[in-house]
């Protein structure tokens, strides 16, 4: 149980170091941290707390489309990826990346190789996921959609809200939403067998 949680609360913190990072670098976050960007922007409230304020609202949402009660325990997740997020965009990264192009860029890969390590290292733990993976699922199983349009259909309702809040939508959204999965693919089997071996 203790390697589980290690692994669950070291993968949101990479996790949220990359959004933090695809954020800071200012060439375009993925679809659902840009909506919470331009919420942030728009209404006040930090950027964390806008993840958290989503969250909730999705929660029920899933529970409404899975025709169940709400999954409370995914409460902890997101609340975390909150409060890191929070931590992470307080700290001053000026000194690393300087604002260049090639800087941000180079900003940009090091927060989807982040991000990326960070879902899959917290995967590995089991727990409840956020409510924004989770809705993919609860469209996948309410309306019969493949995961992949289930997945699309998610992400363009987020892109259309962070539009309309001009949050950062730009050549990072693309390369972030089209790169995690290939990448994904490929660091879970390895983190997987790291995370067996550990806890046997």
């Amino acid at each position: 149980m203790i390697i589980r949680i290690l692994f669950y609360l070291i993968g949101l913190l990479f996790l949220t170091l990359g959004i933090s990072l695809a954020i800071k670098a200012g060439l375009g976050a993925s679809a659902w941290d840009a909506l919470a960007v331009g919420e942030s922007k728009t209404f006040g409230l930090s950027v964390g707390n806008w993840i958290i304020i989503n969250s909730s609202i999705l929660l029920f949402v899933n529970a409404f489309l899975q025709k169940k009660r709400p999954d409370w325990l995914a409460a902890i997740t997101f609340i975390l990826i909150g409060r890191f997020l929070d931590f992470w965009l307080t700290v001053e990264s000026e000194h690393l990346f300087d604002s260049n192009m090639v800087t941000r860029y180079i900003q940009l890969v090091l927060a989807i190789l982040s991000m990326t390590i960070g879902i899959a290292i917290y995967l590995q733990a089991k727990f409840p996921l956020s409510p924004i993976d989770d809705l993919m699922i609860s469209l996948n199983k309410r309306f019969g959609v493949s995961l992949g349009v289930a997945k699309t259909i998610g992400e363009v309702f987020a892109l259309v809200l962070a539009f309309l809040l001009k949050g950062p939508i730009g050549i990072g959204t693309v390369l972030i939403t089209f790169s995690i999965g290939p990448i994904l693919q490929k660091l879970r089997g390895p983190i997987e067998k790291l995370y067996i071996k550990l806890s046997s």
